[in-house]
């Protein structure tokens, strides 16, 4: 038996190597609409029930339900041999496609899209690129027009912005005192070339990570030109901690803009220095509990 150091390393190994496991049950959930039957349903449903319901395999069925029952993403009750499944409040909250909070569109793109690209990692960090062209047949010099596979594709990310929002606006909009700015525009489109509408505050959620510093530069560069005296800018993005060594969800966001686009998250320090190179003065940063 190894120590109790040896087991913790190895458990941590057995966590971190079968993670994509775990996403791929919750992908596979969402994907084949468990948690849309389970709510439908008057009452809890058995695995046969719910196979009928999806028109899947009975064994596949049960071993999914009960694999989202470890992962606390359903609950069991077993009666007389026979088990009944029914969502948990976190699948009612954000995994069921009617909930005002669902978060499925997300959840959808991440599988389609986003862990296709994934598989090429070790080819991203080697040759420092996003991998769309590996991933999908798309040609680099093409990936901004064409990104999307898609017009549905396109939608359901769009959507999955939006539920985000949906849960975690709130708390931006609350970090600073908007009162000061009765215009506000939410920058999004071509805005590398189309005319920026008149406006005195100027919002940039999640584009900035988009795309290099050059680019970045060029936009913040084109918003300053713009704004009004007294005007200003609000970035919402997933900020690294100073060193660039976490939080960790920040940092694998960062190596999903490296095999999806050409940008990364940045560090407060490293947005307030694109911010000042632009024309921007007067810089304050506030942490959200959010992403």
């Amino acid at each position: 038996m190894g120590s109790p150091g040896e087991q913790a390393a190895l458990s941590l190994l057995d966590q971190s190597s079968c993670g994509f496991m775990v996403s791929q049950v919750l992908f596979a959930a969402c994907e084949l609409g468990v948690f849309d039957v389970l709510a439908e349903a008057p009452e809890p449903l058995g695995s046969d029930a719910v196979a009928a319901h999806l028109g899947t395999s009975s064994r596949g069925t049960e071993l999914l339900l009960d694999t989202c029952v470890s992962l606390k993403l359903l609950q069991v009750e077993t009666r007389g041999g026979k088990a009944s499944y029914e969502n948990t409040e976190l699948s009612s909250t954000y995994l069921v496609r009617s909930s005002p909070r669902s978060q499925q569109n997300m959840l959808l793109y991440l599988a389609r899209t986003t862990y296709r690209c994934w598989t090429h990692l070790a080819q991203a960090v080697r040759e420092g690129r996003n991998q769309y062209q590996e991933a999908f047949g798309v040609p680099s010099d093409e990936l901004f027009s064409a990104i999307y596979r898609s017009e549905g594709e396109r939608l359901q990310f769009m959507r999955a912005l939006r539920d985000i929002w949906s849960v975690q606006g709130r708390s931006v909009m609350a970090a600073f005192d908007l009162s000061l700015f009765p215009r506000i525009c939410d920058l999004g489109g071509d805005f590398f070339r189309d005319p920026l509408p008149d406006a005195d505050l100027y919002i940039l959620a999640r584009v900035l990570h988009d795309w290099a510093d050059e680019k970045c530069s060029q936009l913040l560069a084109r918003v300053h030109q713009v704004c009004r005296p007294g005007g200003g800018i609000l970035v919402i993005e997933s900020l690294l901690d100073a060193d660039g060594r976490g939080p960790l969800t920040t940092q694998l966001y960062s190596l999903n803009m490296l095999v999806q686009t050409e940008g990364q998250e940045r560090t407060p320090a490293q947005y307030r220095a694109l911010l000042e190179a632009a024309g921007f003065r007067d810089f304050h940063c506030r942490r959200t509990w959010g992403i």
